[in-house]
């Protein structure tokens, strides 16, 4: 863990539009006595759930669910429930050159794949997770970003600023948009409580309040600790993303790259306030920045926007990059820059050193796997990696893109060394975020 004990601490409930709006279900006690099973899960989030789901309807295994604290109480229930492309941080020219074309065509199909399991998952399990608007949209926070975008996607449904404007999406900064058919939003805590509730209606063990403290091997197995007890299981998946502790998994040391994101959700907006700045959709948007933004327009029309960046989860760090966020908000949408904040939350978004999420067994020791590391787009990305873990557990790892199959490699510096040089130089090479010239 690389940031101080506040942002680990589960008996803090991040005070989100999330928790507001949801109530994600009562859970019995923390696990206690001797117990055993086929496989264990840690990480009651989208991987994990939808692992410990695959294990017991494809294979009809016998499968616990550890959680430190609450289904979702982590990224899966903090994030900004964009179900969308992405999951790595490698273009498809990076992946084809390291992996080869067909690679890069078939991490392209994982990726919608991933956004069908979630639709799938949605009606199969009755979850309402209040979907909204499909598709996504990158805009380019600059001219030089528009000229590159324009040259790079030319056959894709791109938009100037008279264009986004005309289609009720105009801000006071970006100067062009590509739009891509794929995902939708959703509320992630209600999606990730929804799988709770499926995964123990179809038998699956799923224990709250029940933090992994110590894997032991037990033969050809492991037991797996917690403060009250103890699960025996032939094979354990790891699931906790970057909550991830690597004193469980030593062999995770300075391979997970765990970076701090903000958002904050403003009142409900008028109708005159949404007509004034022109953004009245609910089509998810993020730009083109290294230290990127993310935002889009909610059901009841409040406004969610977030941000990358901080060092720190000390309060006078967290409040600063609040703060900073709030001023970048207010310049975006000039017309929205009176409706206050009501909530604001933060959590860490799991970066590798690979750049790319990992789906297999820990080196050396058989039977205990990962899957993690989805770079901020988890929602649709851990959904199916959670599948196709499950797969692999059983022996079945032909459906493992290439591109995940890589462990990532030890970084050389700590990791709060790479994580603020990184910063550093995406926010020298972003420049300040400015109004576009009308």
């Amino acid at each position: 863990m690389i940031y101080e004990p506040a942002g680990y601490d589960t008996s803090i409930v991040p005070e989100s539009y999330w928790h507001a709006t949801c109530r994600p279900g009562v859970w019995g006690a923390p696990l206690a006595g001797q117990l055993t099973a086929d496989v264990v899960v840690i990480g009651a989030g989208f991987a994990g759930l939808n692992a410990a789901l695959e294990l017991v309807e494809r294979f009809g295994l016998q499968v616990h669910v550890l959680d430190a604290a609450t289904p979702g109480w982590g990224a899966s229930g903090r994030n900004g429930g964009f179900c969308c492309l992405g999951g790595s941080m490698l273009g498809a020219t990076a992946i084809a050159r390291r992996f080869g074309k067909m690679a890069a065509i078939e991490w392209a199909d994982y990726e919608r794949t991933a956004i069908d399991r979630v639709r799938d998952n949605l009606t199969r399990y009755s979850i309402d997770a209040q979907p909204t608007e499909a598709g996504e949209l990158l805009l380019a926070d600059s001219a030089g970003a528009w000229s590159s975008l324009q040259r790079k996607d030319s056959t894709s449904q791109l938009w100037d600023a008279r264009q986004l404007a005309g289609t009720g999406l105009a801000t006071q900064v970006y100067h062009g948009g590509r739009y891509a058919d794929a995902g939708f939003g959703l509320h992630p805590l209600a999606y990730v409580s929804g799988l709770a509730q499926a995964a123990r209606a179809a038998g699956v063990k799923v224990w709250a309040q029940s933090a992994a403290t110590r894997l032991a091997r037990d033969g050809a197995g492991w037991v797996v600790h917690t403060a009250q007890g103890q699960i025996r299981a032939r094979r354990v998946l790891v699931a906790t993303n970057g909550y991830s502790d690597e004193r469980l998994v030593p062999w995770l040391a300075r391979r997970l790259v765990p970076a701090i994101s903000n958002i904050l959700v403003t009142r409900p907006l008028t109708k005159d306030e949404l007509a004034a700045q022109g953004w009245t959709r609910t089509l998810m948007a993020y730009d083109s920045r290294h230290m990127l933004h993310y935002f889009r327009l909610l059901p009841d029309n409040r406004f969610l926007f977030g941000a990358r960046g901080g060092l720190s989860f000390a309060p006078a760090s967290v409040a600063r990059f609040a703060a900073r966020s709030r001023a970048e908000f207010d310049l975006i949408f000039p017309a929205f820059a009176h409706a206050q904040t009501e909530y604001t939350w933060n959590g860490l978004v799991c970066l590798t050193s690979s750049r790319a999420p990992f789906i297999g067994p820990v080196p050396g020791e058989d039977g205990l796997w990962l899957a993690l590391g989805w770079h901020g787009n988890g929602v649709a990305a851990a959904s199916e990696g959670g599948r196709r873990a499950a797969h692999a557990l059983m022996g079945d790892t032909s459906s493992l893109p290439a591109l995940v199959r890589r462990a990532p490699p030890k970084l050389l510096v700590p990791r709060r060394v790479a994580l603020g040089l990184g910063m550093a130089l995406g926010s020298l090479w972003d420049g300040p975020l400015r109004p576009r010239t009308l």
